[in-house]
């Protein structure tokens, strides 16, 4: 076990400066969650994820409860998830999740932004190549014997396990295993009596692009742009 490099240079969250926005993105992933498989966290892996990750962005009790709600009604947006690749300036790689009650314009506010920042939307496949599709959780270490839980989780499908700091500076342990094993894992946690800070899917750069200062901004200018957009749940890049 190590220190886990992390490629994206903040968290998540950390250049979505409104609330609001965090908030967007945990309501619609609650409601695709809810769409797929009921209201019940106890027998919903995925919608359990997703309280978790409310839970993590400070997500009032009562929005949680009213995105379920919503999601269960007849009148519930029903959103394609879809996923856009392309090119940063300076050769950057870039995946985009998005979540859409109108794909045309999801695909042509995207395009947009690709050619606004100095990118290129590519096809599928142009960049995928360069990520690893991952489960990725990430835990509070106070009191966790880490040792012993590595060794435990080599069983139920961990990939690589190690230290890391969240956005204000804060520890954290973050664990990764293979997109299909990311049920298994959720539940030897679970079993473990461990609750993540977060638990998400995230697709992690094989080889990061290294750039000067100058360089590196244009690239987070670009993806700034995407991840501000209402129809985008997040944003990767291969930028180091």
């Amino acid at each position: 076990m190590g220190r886990i490099f992390e490629v994206r240079k903040h968290a998540m969250f950390a250049r979505w400066n409104r609330m609001a926005k965090q908030f967007h993105r945990i309501a619609k992933d609650i409601q695709i969650a809810v769409k797929s498989g009921g209201t019940d966290p106890n027998s919903n892996p995925a919608l359990r994820r997703c309280i978790q990750n409310a839970r993590a962005v400070n997500m009032p009790k009562d929005k949680v409860e009213a995105a379920i709600k919503r999601a269960s009604g007849k009148d519930a947006t029903n959103f394609t998830q879809l996923t856009y690749e392309g090119y940063a300036p300076h050769g950057v790689a870039i995946l985009v999740d998005a979540a859409t009650d109108n794909p045309t314009r999801t695909a042509a506010s995207v395009r947009h932004l690709f050619s606004k920042h100095g990118g290129n939307l590519g096809t599928s496949g142009s960049v995928a190549f360069q990520f690893r599709d991952m489960g990725v959780f990430r835990l509070n270490p106070e009191g966790i014997d880490q040792d012993d839980l590595e060794l435990y989780l080599i069983d139920h499908g961990l990939d690589e396990m190690g230290e890391s700091t969240g956005e204000k500076g804060e520890p954290q342990l973050v664990i990764r295993c293979a997109i299909g094993d990311f049920g298994t894992l959720q539940k030897a946690l679970e079993d473990r009596g461990i609750t993540p800070l977060s638990a998400e899917r995230e697709y992690v750069c094989t080889t990061p692009t290294e750039l000067p200062e100058d360089q590196a901004k244009e690239v987070l200018e670009l993806v700034d742009a995407l991840e501000q957009d209402d129809d985008v749940q997040k944003v990767f890049h291969t930028l180091a």
